[in-house]
């Protein structure tokens, strides 16, 4: 075996612990929730998702939660229950807007954007928003409608033109700044940032005056360089209508492509792991905000909860019961899979991000250093053609002297879970010193094929390693 990983490539890869960039901000990776059934999170799985401390988390707010029934008549018994799930796990929510409530949209049809009676629409959005973000204090942005531009196919119930949805918008946001001027507006949630709404909106709010807070879109894609492009493609927008204005970039929902094999046995390696760090970095590099992974739960389509709104409903349950790839960091029954372990790791990473080089873009790099001298590293290996084995050789320029512990982790098919943590593959004592070497440390470290490594090099005392060793 060691001969084997003797002759496998030797990459070299660099972290400069004296050049930082800025914070590390762990929590700009996020994840989102909702869209398929009006089930609260279950408190197992929000226990878990606590302990990653994420600071913003989003949701959709849909029409099977039937909050105005009748004219002049709200039912909050349904919506209440899910919201104080998702506020449990300790974030603040992005809540998108996807209603579309019987009393105002009596005809079922996607392409039906504007309400009825534009007033009484504007009543029932104060009344979600006061609840939301005055009485409950849980909503900090409101999402103005979700993939207008493929509708139904998205799971919700709009199809709008630029023109359509422009105006939904101005309307909408109206009456969310009427009940909490504090609130952040924006959208428009697109399943794809170069479709025509994007710069339609952008261009609109500018011309009028209009409140643009934040711009959202989403993504699916096995090519991590593809979501660098969309952020790249927005903070082109925002330059061209809003030079010099800070107008947040949010990628709210991201994940692999919909492969068409729904096979739990996918899950038990680090394929998606790698995937989903590889790209929420590629989206972090090019000036996203926050990128929300979706979902939580792969929880199940309940088509009578559809049928009031959806021309279709079994189309949601084919999609999601039967053909869609296993997006959850929880499967079905609440079991956490390989990629919640992944973001666990990612979320316990604090500091100041310093600069890395990588001579392949396959193999990423990134680390942080704390103020407390911890030097944190996260090690990607993902091709979308194909991945290759490879070890890389990685030197911490510029690490502190003295007594170290390293500890690495790994999320790939030999990974283990233990009492909710993922087992280490190495833990090592070591001593880190630039007064003998201009290489203060370096190491070998193993980047299987589709796989995401994490290395800890804590500081520790010369007593505290010697006690470890059980000596008095």
């Amino acid at each position: 075996m060691e001969k084997k990983y003797s002759l496998l490539p030797r990459v070299p890869l660099k972290a400069d612990c004296k050049k930082i960039k800025g914070d590390f901000a762990a929590w700009k990776h996020s994840f989102g929730h909702g869209g398929v059934n009006n089930y609260p999170v279950p408190p197992d799985i929000v226990n878990g998702l606590a302990l990653l401390k994420p600071k913003l988390i989003r949701t959709f707010i849909q029409e099977f939660f039937f909050i105005y029934p009748d004219h002049d008549t709200f039912d909050w018994t349904k919506l209440d229950p899910f919201m104080d799930a998702l506020a449990g796990i300790g974030a603040k929510i992005v809540a998108c807007i996807a209603i579309k409530p019987k009393p105002l949209y009596p005809v079922v049809d996607q392409k039906i954007i504007m309400p009825n009676d534009a007033a009484e629409w504007q009543r029932v959005i104060e009344a979600l928003v006061r609840r939301y973000s005055v009485t409950k204090k849980i909503v900090t942005h409101w999402e103005i409608s979700n993939e207008p531009d493929i509708g139904e196919m998205g799971g919700s119930p709009y199809l709008a033109s630029p023109e359509q949805y422009n105006e939904y918008y101005r309307l909408t946001a109206e009456a969310i700044l009427r009940a909490f001027p504090d609130a952040k507006v924006g959208g428009p949630a697109l399943s794809n940032p170069w479709h025509p709404i994007m710069e339609s909106l952008v261009s609109y709010c500018a011309g009028n005056g209009l409140p643009l807070d934040f711009i959202s879109w989403h993504g699916y894609s096995d090519n991590p360089p593809l979501f660098s492009g969309g952020v790249k493609h927005v903070c082109g927008l925002t330059e061209k209508y809003f030079p010099g204005k800070k107008i947040e970039k949010l990628v709210t929902e991201f994940n692999k492509w919909f492969h068409e094999a729904k096979i739990e046995d996918a899950e038990q390696n680090g394929m998606r792991s790698a995937i989903a760090v590889a790209s929420a970095f590629e989206m972090q590099d090019a000036g996203a905000d926050f990128s929300f992974l979706f979902h939580i739960w792969d929880h199940l389509v309940v088509a009578e909860q559809f049928a009031p709104f959806f021309s279709d409903p079994d189309y949601m349950q084919t999609f999601w019961n039967k053909l869609a790839g296993n997006f959850g960091m929880f499967d079905v029954c609440g079991k956490p899979r390989l990629i919640y372990f992944a973001y666990k790791l990612l979320s316990q990473i604090c500091g100041d991000e310093c600069e890395t080089e990588s001579p392949a873009p396959d193999l990423k790099i990134k680390c942080a250093v704390s103020a407390g001298g911890c030097v944190n590293a996260v090690l990607v290996n993902y091709d979308p053609r194909s991945s290759r084995d490879v070890v890389a050789e990685v030197d911490f320029v510029g690490i502190s002297d003295g007594f170290k512990l390293l500890t690495v982790s790994r999320i790939d098919e030999k990974t283990r879970i233990e009492n909710g943590s993922v087992v280490p593959v190495e833990r090592r004592y070591l001593q880190t010193s630039s007064k003998y070497s201009d290489r203060p440390f370096f190491c070998h470290v193993l980047m299987p094929a589709d796989s995401v490594t994490y290395m800890k090099i804590e500081p520790v005392t010369e007593e505290e390693m010697l006690k470890s060793y059980g000596y008095k």
